[in-house]
């Protein structure tokens, strides 16, 4: 038998027969006997897989002079991650300037991924929300590819905490649980140089860079985001934004075994919603340029044998609005600790 599809068809053609001609005990004796045999199509299904994703791995248009793929099948790795954002306003209301800025509380999380010949399993775990002591939500989902590659990362949080500067009044604490913030940040690259340069080398570590490369990108961002803030009257922020820009991504091989990355992909706004509303007033937002969102990644990865370790990090920079009325800043970032084995 070649797939299990057709063992199953031919089990239950036999069984059909047997059953009608030659009784329920010959039937049975068979079943099991082609049971027995469907292992023997699952294992031959695991070895054409294998095949398949050997030779998709083999194919990439990579020179090997700078960059390989790993020799190994098999990765294990364990990550600890740390995030944090911040939003900042500010402008100038009836004549008098303004500031704030609120901060969510930094967000920790363990996780454990296995990869064979690229396709990863992983499964992570925040100690403080099995704890209580946090209540917010982040999802982050990243592919990094030879070519193309990109982020999604959302956040749903509560516990913000801050101040509000107003020119001539004394500063206001804002605590916890009067900002509430739901933010999806979406960043995508192409690289151009992708048969020398590697970002999976720096950020997932399925392929090795071998000698230092550099590589422009292009490079598109979006970030939505709704915002509420319970203070002497209500507050309610809607924005979307999209962004299209170019950029530059460098790894530097300084001796075999080390690997340092670092790029910025700043792109300008080509579509930009926003509304703004205190109590019954809607706030306007004034198109200033440079309007961005800038992405700036990276990397220290050692390798040392079958063993790699290293650190890496994603910042997200928003810019909209004009100061003399109103402008919005934001920032996301995430720094992450990595442990793997290569099998």
């Amino acid at each position: 038998m070649t797939d299990i599809g057709q063992g199953l068809f031919v089990i239950m053609t036999r069984m059909l027969r047997l059953l009608t001609r030659r009784g329920r005990a010959v039937a049975i004796l068979l079943v099991l006997m082609n049971c027995l045999a469907l292992p023997l199509s699952a294992q031959n299904i695991f070895q054409r897989l294998d095949s398949v994703l050997s030779a998709n791995n083999g194919k990439g248009n990579i020179d090997t002079t700078y960059v390989m793929r790993p020799k190994t099948k098999w990765t294990i790795k364990a990550r600890l991650n740390l995030s944090g954002a911040t939003i900042e306003s500010e402008g100038i209301e009836n004549g008098d300037r303004f500031k704030s800025e609120m901060t969510a509380d930094y967000k920790t999380t363990l996780s454990m991924a296995v990869s064979y010949q690229g396709i990863s399993l992983s499964m992570a775990l925040n100690p403080g929300k099995l704890l209580g002591k946090y209540r917010d939500y982040e999802l982050n989902i990243n592919s990094y590819g030879k070519s193309f590659g990109w982020d999604v990362i959302y956040q749903d949080a509560r516990n913000f905490t801050g101040w509000h500067d107003h020119e001539g009044l004394e500063r206001i604490i804002l605590p916890a649980d009067m900002l509430s913030v739901k933010t999806l940040n979406l960043n995508a690259y192409y690289a151009f140089n992708s048969r020398r340069f590697s970002y999976p080398a720096a950020f997932s570590q399925s392929y090795i860079q071998r000698r230092s490369a550099g590589s422009f990108l292009l490079a598109a961002s979006g970030m939505g985001q709704h915002a509420k803030l319970d203070w002497d009257q209500k507050m309610e922020l809607k924005m979307s934004n999209i962004g299209i820009g170019a950029g530059y991504g460098y790894n530097y091989v300084p001796s075999q075994g080390w690997l340092l990355h670092i790029s910025g992909l700043p792109t300008f706004m080509v579509y930009s919603h926003t509304s703004m509303n205190f109590g019954e007033t809607r706030v306007p937002l004034h198109y200033h340029f440079p309007e961005v969102i800038i992405t700036g990644r990276g990397a220290v990865v050692r390798q040392a044998g079958n063993k790699f370790y290293g650190l890496s990090m994603v910042y997200n920079f928003t810019n909209i609005g004009d100061e003399k009325s109103l402008a919005l800043h934001n920032q996301k970032w995430r720094i992450r600790a990595f442990f793997g084995l290569r099998l």
